[in-house]
């Protein structure tokens, strides 16, 4: 059970870069912001979905 968790816990932090690094390319069509997007992650997709 802790294996799975681990693994859950992962995935959903690499997808949450992911998806954070795609939002802030199509807004800002900019590597660093991206990177820094992809950085924060989930903070950043919060972010965007409340004032935008």
């Amino acid at each position: 059970m802790v294996s799975y968790k681990r693994e859950t816990i992962r995935s959903g932090i690499t997808f949450g870069s992911a998806l954070a690094i795609a939002i802030s390319w199509h807004a800002n069509t900019s590597i660093i912001w991206a990177i820094i997007h992809g950085l924060l992650s989930w903070f950043y997709v919060i972010y965007y979905i409340i004032f935008y």
